[in-house]
C-alpha cells in the first residue's frame, strides 16, 4: 500500500495566486518559444518569405486591376490566368518607366546639384567660422582629410569582402524579384483555390473559424495597403512640390524617396524627408532648408491627423503607441524589412484575435464587398472546401 509523503505539496494546498501565475507562465513560455522558433525559421529563409509577403501585399493592391480585366458572369474580359499575367506585365512596365524617369531626372539635375552644393558648402564653412564654434577653414579641411584618410585606410581584404557582399546581395535581390512576380501572378489567378486548400488542412469543426479569420485578415490587409499607397503618394507629392517651389535640385527624385519611405508609418516620411532638407541645405541655403523642414513636418502632420484616420478609419484598429512599438521591434529584429511589415502584421493579428475571441467590431451582420475580400471572396463557393454552417458562420464568411 502506497503511503502519502507528508512533505509532498499538493496542488490544492498552493495559494490560488501562485497556481494561476504558474498556469499563465508555462503557457506564455510555450507561446514565446513557438514565436522564437518561427522567427528563427523566417530569418534563415527570409530570401523566400520576404518576397512572398511582398507579393501578398502587391496582390492586395492589384486585385481591382485584375478584377477589371478578368472575365466575369456579367461582363466580357480575359480568362482569369491571362488577366493575372497582363496585370503583372502592366505593373512591370509602370515600375520600369518610373525608374527610368527618376534616373533621367537624377542625371539631368546632377550638374546643377554639384555646382549648388559647392557654393553651399563654402557658405556653410563661412557660417561655421562666424558661429560660436569658431571653426576655421583649416580645421574643417583637416576633419575632411582625416575622414578621407580613414576611408582610404581600408585594406584590400575589406574591399574584396565588400565586393563579395554586394554581389551576394544583388543575387538575393534578383531572386526576390523573380519570386515576387511569380507569386503575385499565382495569388491573383488562383488565390481562392489556395485558400480553400489551406482551410481544408484544418479539422472540420474549426474550418468556419479559419475561413472567417482569413476573410477578415485579407480585408484588413487590403485596406492597409491601399490606404498606405495613397498616403505615401500625398507625402511624396507634397515634398516634391515644396522642393520644386524652393528651387531645390532633384525635386522629383526626392519626392520618390519620400514616397518609398512613407510605407513605414509615422516615421518613414519624416526620416526620408530629411534627404530633401539636406539637399536644400547644401543647394539653396540655410533658410530655404528651414522652410523645407517645415514643409516635411507639415506633410507629416497632414498624414498623421487627416489622411491616416480618414483613409484607414476602423479598418486597421491599431493604437499609435502599438504602431510605434511594432515598428521599433521590427527594426530591432529585421531592420528595414521589419519596419515595413510590422504594422500590417500587428493589424492582421489584432483583427484575427478579436474575431476568434468573439469580438467582431466591424458590423458582424454586414457582408464585406467582394472587392474588399479579394481572392478570398470566392472561397466559400469553391466545391473543394467544407460548406459553412448557417448557424455558426456570420454573413461575412458566407460571402
Amino acid at each position: 500500500m502506497e503511503h502519502d509523503d507528508p512533505t509532498r505539496v499538493r496542488p490544492a494546498e498552493l495559494p490560488h495566486g501562485l497556481r494561476v501565475s504558474a498556469a499563465w507562465a508555462w503557457r506564455v513560455l510555450l507561446i514565446a518559444g513557438t514565436v522564437y522558433l518561427l522567427w528563427r525559421i523566417f530569418s534563415q529563409y527570409q530570401v523566400i518569405f520576404v518576397p512572398l509577403l511582398v507579393a501578398l501585399m502587391l496582390s492586395a493592391l492589384l486585385k481591382p486591376v485584375h478584377r477589371a480585366l478578368a472575365r466575369d458572369d456579367d461582363k466580357v474580359g480575359l480568362p482569369n490566368p491571362a488577366a493575372a499575367l497582363l496585370t503583372v506585365f502592366l505593373t512591370i512596365v509602370f515600375v520600369a518607366g518610373l525608374m527610368a524617369l527618376i534616373g533621367q531626372q537624377a542625371v539631368s539635375g546632377f550638374d546643377e546639384l554639384r555646382d549648388d552644393a559647392a557654393d553651399g558648402i563654402t557658405e556653410l564653412q563661412q557660417q561655421l567660422a562666424d558661429s560660436p564654434l569658431n571653426l576655421t577653414n583649416d580645421q574643417l579641411n583637416d576633419y575632411i582629410a582625416s575622414i578621407q584618410e580613414s576611408i582610404r585606410g581600408n585594406g584590400g581584404s575589406e574591399i574584396v569582402s565588400g565586393a563579395l557582399e554586394v554581389t551576394n546581395t544583388a543575387g538575393h535581390v534578383l531572386t526576390g524579384i523573380f519570386i515576387v512576380l511569380f507569386a503575385t501572378y499565382f495569388f491573383l489567378s488562383g488565390g481562392d483555390r489556395m485558400w480553400s486548400w489551406v482551410v481544408g488542412l484544418f479539422p472540420a469543426p474549426t474550418r468556419d473559424k479559419v475561413r472567417g479569420s482569413g476573410v477578415r485578415a485579407w480585408a484588413t490587409l487590403t485596406a492597409y495597403v491601399r490606404a498606405t499607397v495613397i498616403v505615401a503618394f500625398v507625402d511624396g507629392v507634397g515634398v516634391g512640390i515644396g522642393a520644386a517651389v524652393l528651387g531645390v535640385p532633384l525635386a522629383f527624385p526626392l519626392g520618390m524617396v519620400v514616397f518609398i519611405g512613407a510605407f513605414v508609418p509615422i516615421v518613414g516620411a519624416l526620416v526620408s524627408g530629411a534627404a530633401a532638407v539636406l539637399v536644400a541645405l547644401v543647394a539653396v541655403g540655410f533658410w530655404k532648408a528651414v522652410i523645407m523642414l517645415g514643409i516635411v513636418i507639415a506633410v507629416q502632420q497632414l498624414e498623421a491627423h487627416v489622411l491616416q484616420p480618414f483613409l484607414l478609419g476602423r479598418a486597421v484598429r491599431v493604437h499609435p503607441l502599438a504602431v510605434i512599438i511594432a515598428i521599433s521591434a521590427g527594426v530591432l529584429l529585421a531592420g528595414i524589412i521589419g519596419a515595413l511589415f510590422a504594422v500590417p502584421f500587428v493589424a492582421v493579428v489584432n483583427v484575427i484575435g478579436e474575431y476568434l475571441a468573439g469580438r467582431d467590431p466591424d458590423q458582424p451582420h454586414e457582408q464585406p464587398s467582394e472587392e474588399e475580400v479579394g481572392p478570398l471572396a470566392d472561397e466559400a463557393r469553391d466545391g473543394d472546401s467544407e460548406p459553412a454552417s448557417d448557424v455558426d458562420t456570420p454573413a461575412a464568411e458566407r460571402a
